[in-house]
């Protein structure tokens, strides 16, 4: 057990908050709390991430917080880590997914758009949102963004596209579904579907083929009208 650890536990003995622990013991687990601090940041913001609502909501003792966390700090640097493994980590995979043809890989990049599996928007959002009152946060951001669009220039070059060209549609692909996330709109699933074609032709120079679409359509569950 390190020092800290060890520490915690002497000041739960004899700490009057001692008799909150819960008699099985459970404290939860990183998981759980990052869980929690991540609905709470969505819901209210980052101000609303702070130990004791998280402790309520969760029905665990405050002090079951510093079995997994130093500080409220350390918690928020994993809820910046989530997002970045989550967000960036499966966008940039999805850019170097097995595709055929540029249209098709342009696809595997839409499937983040409509897969909150891959890439949560509201967590896109309110990360968005606090990186206005952090500089940390917003150097992490703008880290993010330039990974992003360095994975989509290089998935276009890959496919023959000049470089100077890929640059420029890989930031129209990025900046437009940015615009949808900061803009926060709603599109029903049909209207969403119905554009993607032109929206693939736009951003790759290449329209997609009936087949490609197909696959599409198959892996989001929907059946055109």
């Amino acid at each position: 057990m390190n020092i800290y650890l060890t520490s915690v536990m002497v000041e739960l003995v004899s700490s009057p908050m001692h008799d909150a622990i819960p008699p099985n013991g459970w404290r939860g687990s990183p998981e759980l709390w990052i869980d929690a601090a991540q609905a709470a940041l969505l819901e209210c913001g980052v101000e609303g991430v702070k130990i004791q609502p998280l402790a309520k909501a969760l029905d665990l003792s405050r002090t079951s917080f510093y079995w997994f966390f130093k500080d409220r700090e350390e918690l928020l640097a994993a809820l910046l880590r989530r997002w970045r493994e989550k967000n960036t980590g499966n966008l940039v995979r999805q850019t170097e997914a097995y595709a055929e043809t540029v249209a098709e890989a342009m696809l595997n990049v839409t499937d983040c758009w409509l897969n909150s599996e891959l890439f949560d928007a509201r967590f896109e959002f309110a990360v968005r949102s606090w990186a206005l009152q952090s500089d940390a946060v917003r150097d992490e951001v703008q880290h993010a963004d330039a990974e992003r669009l360095e994975a989509l220039t290089a998935m276009l070059v890959r496919f023959g596209t000049d470089p100077a060209l890929a640059e420029v549609r890989a930031r129209t692909t990025y900046l437009t579904q940015i615009g949808y996330i900061s803009m926060q709109t709603c599109e029903d699933l049909a209207t969403r579907m119905a554009r993607i074609p032109s929206y693939v032709e736009i951003f790759s120079g290449q329209p997609p083929e009936p087949r490609e679409m197909a696959r599409f359509h198959a892996r989001h569950g929907y059946v055109p009208a």
